[in-house]
């Protein structure tokens, strides 16, 4: 006899709350409809659903997403790259304090402890109405920077290995939230038959009707939820059979009166817990500007400076999405200025080394100030222009200069740059040879923030103490 199961599923809604409400009834909705059918319906989540983008997840470390999601009552979700690298490791051991689901995840290891973190658990099973045995189990992209935020991500591939040994007999049918990307699911497909779905997402990718590869069904739900994902079978102990993927789109899906302002409320209440950080009295408005170099990002490159105490650095204009105004200034302004989730960077280079990123910086600069820069912690429109501090380049004689004196080829220097610039492919010197260090404590924006708390206090005058 077989049984019928549904899932349905969500990846990388990145706390994108406009879609939360209709989704919210669709759950519902669809969960009843299908039960109706005699489906055992499962409803899962594949990770990065916050994004500090969003004022509430940045005002509330992400646990106001959380109690969105308690909403949607989900059975199992597991962890992405943002939930891992954009909160402290203290922030992340409390994120899932008030959750009403369990977080399933197998490859990421407590550097405190050696141990599956707290708030984790390796598997979730479902027994059905047959008896046959369904165990989830997550994956989350295995980063090295997962290390300097106090945890280890171990090999996607070790970590299946082990799994199967240790878990040999102890279910029927395999399945996975893999938060690991297209290129991952596929190759997972191949190497391990004992996986017969795998919900996958991290790469925003949408798989409409599913696919399949061999034995294996893939799924993903592309980003932001724009669309909800479902999975049916029949299956027993010896396998899965009529398996069908479809996704339905959140914009198709009823709306009802109420859903924008409870997106309004949540977001409004986001606004006000930043607004009420206040950080700096500014004696003048900061102009950006897209094109060119401009007091704005010339004070971030500032603060890059004091944070890693570097004497040059190098921004891009396009971080910087409005004017710094006059006044008071709020978190909440910086969060609209800079709603990025990009790290301040210290990188060590030989003199011959750090002239060779400078040409590559020359030859893409021009290129670069309409590209619409897209992931890697970026969250803005297009990149900017590059602009430097404490460095200058000739581009006639190809000359770089480091405070007016030509760079030595053979001499150390240390200047402030963004981990963004190491992840994405146009500056492969930094990744290549650059002794990097990533400031993990904090952002671009904080980082800004504690520049301007010092230089333009609250109370006045220049290098004074914050005061309310």
């Amino acid at each position: 006899m077989k049984s019928k199961v549904a899932i349905l599923h969500t990846n990388d809604l990145h706390s994108h709350l406009e879609n939360f409400p209709a989704i919210k009834r669709f759950f519902q909705t669809q969960t009843a409809a299908l039960s109706q059918q005699g489906y055992r319906v499962l409803r899962f989540d594949d990770g990065d659903a916050m994004d500090r983008f969003d004022p509430l997840t940045e005002a509330t470390n992400g646990q106001g997403i959380v109690q969105w999601l308690n909403e949607m009552h989900y059975d199992a979700v597991t962890i992405g790259n943002n939930e891992a690298l954009t909160n402290s490791h203290k922030q992340l051991d409390h994120l899932y304090d008030h959750a009403n689901f369990p977080v399933i995840l197998d490859n990421v290891l407590d550097n405190k402890t050696g141990q599956l973190p707290h708030w984790a658990t390796t598997h979730r099973d479902f027994v059905l109405d047959n008896g046959t045995r369904l165990r989830l189990l997550g994956l989350t992209f295995p980063y090295p920077t997962f290390q300097a935020m106090g945890w280890t991500a171990e090999s996607v591939f070790g970590t299946l290995d082990r799994c199967l040994q240790e878990w040999e007999g102890q279910y029927d049918q395999l399945l996975l939230l893999s938060h690991l990307g297209i290129n991952y699911d596929r190759e997972l497909a191949k190497r391990y038959p004992e996986l017969k779905v795998i919900i996958g997402g991290h790469t925003h990718h949408l798989l409409a009707h599913g696919e399949v590869v061999q034995q294996t069904l893939l799924t993903a739900a592309e980003k932001w939820g724009h669309y909800v994902g479902q999975i049916t079978f029949e299956v027993d102990q010896a396998g899965l059979y009529q398996q069908q993927a479809q996704v339905f789109r959140s914009t198709d899906l009823p709306r009802e009166a109420g859903d924008q302002a409870e997106v309004a409320a949540a977001e409004a209440t986001g606004h006000r817990l930043l607004a009420a950080q206040k950080i700096a009295r500014v004696p003048q408005r900061y102009q950006t500007s897209l094109t060119d170099d401009n007091p704005l990002v010339q004070l971030g490159l500032q603060a890059m400076m004091a944070s890693t105490n570097a004497q040059a650095a190098v921004l891009n204009t396009g971080l910087f999405l409005h004017d710094l105004p006059a006044g008071i200034v709020n978190m909440d302004q910086l969060q609209q200025i800079l709603p990025h989730n990009i790290h301040v960077m210290k990188t060590e280079l030989w003199g011959y080394d750090l002239w060779r990123l400078f040409q590559e910086m020359e030859k893409n600069k021009n290129f670069l100030i309409r590209f619409p820069q897209k992931g890697m912690g970026f969250r803005g429109k297009y990149f900017g222009r590059l602009v430097y501090a404490g460095i200058s380049y000739d581009t006639e004689k190809q000359q770089l200069y480091w405070h007016h004196e030509l760079v030595v080829p053979e001499k150390r220097y240390t200047i402030a740059l963004l981990d963004h610039y190491e992840f994405i492919p146009f500056f492969p010197t930094i990744g290549i040879v650059g002794k990097n260090q990533i400031d993990f404590n904090g952002n671009i924006r904080t980082v800004l923030a504690k520049y301007l708390s010092q230089e333009f206090p609250l109370g006045g005058g220049s290098h004074g103490t914050q005061s309310d």
